[in-house]
């Protein structure tokens, strides 16, 4: 196969190019060592070589020395510009048998229409004051450190100052005016719904937010003003007006967004509604709630405590890596000791029937915990939202609560009945 020369020429190059054609008849060539032709005009000068100079210009070729004796000896190419000046006529190459003869040479080009560089100012050197960072270490101050992150993955002093305001959020209005605290936990509803509705979109579900929310707050006032059977009702109603309003968006997606929605209403205002009917008993609805609270409280923070100071086997890895079988028993521990103190002193219940309460709450808050561990390990996401510092979202405070206060709606049922 013939190669295309790169110069252009139409020519094949290497082994299937034709050999030049030699000054003296090929039948005339001997073995043997190669002859000096005779002295003519067309014979190169004594110093040029042992070799006869091509009749063919284009096969001319300038011998070099031969850095193997006796093997093939090397040519290298035409001189630049297409002119041999030690060729004794000077005699000038076609140009357009050697295309590099059209390069123009390199010449010093002016430079003064090019910009000036301009000198960039050296950096000057620090003057007395630092910049914010840092500081210099010395013998008397010893290097500034960045705060380390706390065993439970928490900016410890952000979730203390913002879990005494939900505290004082919830305690004032229970206390001073209650029916405040119906509108606190409606709010309460109504934000962890768009955090639920918010989060669930990571997995493609689309619920619609309009109804839940308005659902979930009348959710809240039924059980309240009416109790358990209207709040049961308002479940219904309220799964029902979200598959109507669904419909406007069209098929697309239909199950899933209404499966979303059905998992948000049962677990935010249902559980929540719960709340509301032990605050709506009378005479002593907000020590009920006071109680289930402080059983929550006492649950987490045992738990917190007993797994910074001996947690070491995990309670549930897949889920919630932290947790571990050590600070589940100092959550029992904990909300057991306190409930069972707390209820003999308020509803002059027996210890051990406290300590059942005790003990029951704080199980449902840990599963309450797990469960949204796990819907947050589904979606991919670290915490419902960054609404608040040092907790997340309002979801990852409320998540123990919501499983805690039916299981305490229940509990009281039986060990203070309501009267009237």
């Amino acid at each position: 196969m013939s190669h295309p020369d790169p110069y252009g020429s139409t020519e094949p190059r290497g082994w299937d190019r034709p050999a030049p054609a030699l000054p003296w008849p090929e039948t005339d060539l001997e073995p043997g060592a190669w002859q000096r032709p005779a002295p003519g005009p067309d014979a190169w000068p004594a110093d040029a070589g042992a070799y006869a100079r091509p009749a063919d210009r284009r096969a001319y070729a300038r011998p070099v020395a031969d850095p193997h004796p006796g093997g093939p000896r090397s040519y290298d190419g035409p001189p630049p510009g297409g002119r041999d000046d030690d060729h004794p006529d000077g005699c000038d190459r076609p140009e357009d048998e050697f295309p590099t003869a059209q390069i123009a040479p390199v010449r010093d080009e002016p430079t003064g229409h090019l910009p000036a560089v301009r000198d960039e100012p050296a950096p000057e050197p620090p003057s007395g004051r630092r910049s914010k960072g840092r500081r210099r270490a010395s013998a008397e101050r010893p290097p500034t450190t960045a705060p380390r992150a706390s065993k439970a993955g928490r900016n410890l002093p952000a979730a203390i100052g913002v879990g005494a305001g939900l505290g004082a959020a919830i305690v004032v209005p229970l206390f001073f005016f209650l029916p405040a605290f119906l509108a606190v936990l409606a709010a309460a509803v109504a934000i962890g719904s768009w955090e639920m509705a918010r989060a669930v979109r990571r997995s493609g579900a689309h619920p619609p937010l309009v109804p839940l929310v308005a659902g979930g707050v009348i959710m809240v006032g039924l059980a309240w003003f009416a109790g358990p059977d209207a709040l049961c009702l308002g479940l219904l109603v309220t799964v029902l007006g979200t598959m109507i309003w669904r419909l406007g968006d069209g098929p697309g997606n239909y199950q899933r967004d209404l499966t979303a929605a059905t998992l948000i209403v049962v677990y935010v205002p249902f559980l929540a509604g719960f709340a509301a009917l032990l605050a709506a008993a009378p005479d002593d609805g907000h020590l009920r709630v006071l109680v289930t609270l402080v059983a929550v409280v006492l649950s987490d923070t045992g738990g917190y405590a007993a797994g910074v100071a001996f947690g070491k086997r995990p309670m549930a890895p897949k889920i919630s890596p932290k947790k571990s079988w050590e600070g589940f028993a100092g959550s029992v521990a904990a909300a057991a000791a306190g409930s069972a103190l707390l209820l003999w002193l308020l509803f002059d219940v027996a210890p051990w029937w406290g300590a059942s309460f005790g003990v029951a709450i704080s199980c449902a808050a840990v599963l309450g915990d797990l469960a949204e561990s796990m819907i947050k390990r589904d979606l991919g996401v670290k915490d419902m939202s960054n609404l608040l510092p040092g907790h997340g979202g309002l979801m990852d405070r409320l998540d123990s609560i919501l499983f805690a206060v039916p299981t305490a709606y229940l509990l009281l049922a039986v060990f203070v009945p309501v009267v009237g």
